[in-house]
């Protein structure tokens, strides 16, 4: 496999970043994760503009155009002959001392990943996934906005082994006010009476890209689609629950915290989605 660094492709197996680095030392840097469908790259313009938007907001410089970034997400895809795949696209702060200060740090490094990914086993999208809700609270936006998809996914990590420990694939985290914000990796839909309904931004949500296209397919679908803030109790009384993601695409909710949603299994607008979501990555992308 081949792996784009600072420049060039290299071997994954010779690819190397300093340990002086911020993005390891402090989780310095920025990223998005990306789809690629039947040769089309979905929602490129989107993730390109999101990174540029993040590393805007925390001052880092990405040394290259949006255009020519772009072109390398593609030439990652044709190297390594990949026509269903992921790609990871990081940039961070760069090579620095072991202090903060980001003066220290000359030149941002910026890789691409493109290979494969499996978030859940594929049983799970038919059957459906049981949620946990889990002690760790989802950071508070004043403190670290969630727009920004930095390299720092502690808060994340430690709510998803929380989940494992208890047994449990995914977890959702709570606000400091105790509002549904959304699971560790993916942004939450509920079905309630023919409205589709998600938790809004200002509680602590990344306006996922996924979650934005599930929001314009259902109102394709004449669904009534609004942002809300939502408690367990909605979730709990919800005729259907589902998670969005670009690596999870939609999974079907059918149990949380040991309370069976709706029927207890996937229900019928889930799968229009789904199904919705499966056709528009066939035709709406940058061919490569």
């Amino acid at each position: 496999m081949k792996v784009y660094l600072n420049g060039k492709f290299v071997d994954s197996r010779s690819a190397r970043v300093s340990v002086f680095d911020h993005g390891l030392l402090y989780g310095d840097g920025v990223f998005e994760g990306i789809r690629s469908y039947h040769g089309l790259i979905f929602k490129l313009r989107e993730h390109i503009e999101r990174l540029f938007e993040s590393a805007h907001t925390i001052m880092l410089t990405i040394p290259m155009t949006k255009e020519a970034l772009s072109e390398v997400v593609k030439q990652s895809l044709r190297v390594n002959r990949l026509r269903d795949a992921y790609v990871r696209l990081v940039v961070t702060r760069g090579e620095g001392d072991l202090g903060l200060d980001p003066r220290k740090c000359t030149r941002p490094t910026v890789f691409v990943i493109a290979d494969k990914i499996e978030l859940y086993p594929k049983s799970l999208y038919d059957k459906g996934l049981e949620l946990i809700t889990v002690a760790t609270q989802r950071n508070v936006p004043e403190a670290l906005n969630p727009q920004i998809k930095s390299l720092n996914y502690l808060n994340n990590i430690l709510a998803k082994i929380e989940a494992i420990t208890a047994g449990y694939e995914e977890a959702i985290m709570l606000s400091s006010s105790g509002y549904v914000t959304e699971c560790t990796g993916e942004n939450l839909f509920i079905v309630d009476h023919k409205q589709l309904l998600t938790p809004p931004p200002y509680i602590g949500v990344l306006r996922g890209i996924t979650r934005q296209a599930v929001m314009d397919l259902g109102r394709k679908l004449r669904l009534e689609v609004r942002e809300e803030l939502l408690t367990r109790h909605d979730l709990f009384n919800a005729d259907e629950c589902f998670l969005t993601g670009t690596a999870a695409e939609i999974v079907p909710v059918v149990n949380i915290d040991g309370r069976r949603i709706g029927a207890g299994k996937p229900g019928p607008v889930t799968k229009r989605l789904q199904q919705a979501f499966r056709q528009l990555t066939k035709t709406a992308g940058v061919r490569y």
